[in-house]
């Protein structure tokens, strides 16, 4: 397999873990705090933090490292407007992302609190949990486009 293809392959396959981890772990999240099962948010609070470090945020730091080769390796100039485009809603998706990890962080440092027997401030707990998923949108939102702008490539 020469060098792009192999560079195409990794980076379809961390946008790929990117996109599908953070789906999953969202909805996974979500679903937990749907219910009344503290122990079940403090799980899915947990496993969402430790998919996040395992996961997605390698596959944040490889996807412009790939594509910034892939752009190199296959000739295209690197200021076409739909990869500025790219740039602009990965940077959006990235500056939605950071925030939502610290919440996540947060949430779940409230639930071991509260396992413990110790009282949490319910309301900034659901406070933190709205905007955990307003975050979410413009971010996935960001990233569906950027999918398609990688298979279209529009010449605007």
């Amino acid at each position: 397999m020469d060098g792009y293809l192999l560079a195409k392959t990794v980076h379809i396959v961390s946008a790929t873990v990117l996109f599908g981890t953070g789906l999953g772990t969202a909805f996974f999240f979500l679903a937990a705090h749907r219910g009344p099962d503290a122990a079940a948010r403090l799980f899915a609070a947990r496993t969402t933090v430790l998919a996040d470090f395992l996961f997605t945020t390698p596959a944040i730091l490889v996807q412009p490292l790939s594509g910034a080769w892939l752009v190199w390796k296959g000739g295209f100039d690197p200021l076409d407007r739909w990869l500025v485009v790219t740039y602009a809603l990965y940077a959006l998706a990235g500056l939605c992302w950071l925030p939502v990890v610290s919440i996540q962080i947060r949430l779940k440092s409230m639930l071991v609190h509260q396992a413990r027997g110790e009282a949490i401030d319910q309301s900034r707990y659901r406070r933190l949990l709205r905007w955990w998923f307003a975050l979410g949108w413009p971010a996935f939102g960001g990233l569906v486009t950027v999918f398609w702008l990688m298979v279209a490539k529009p010449s605007w």
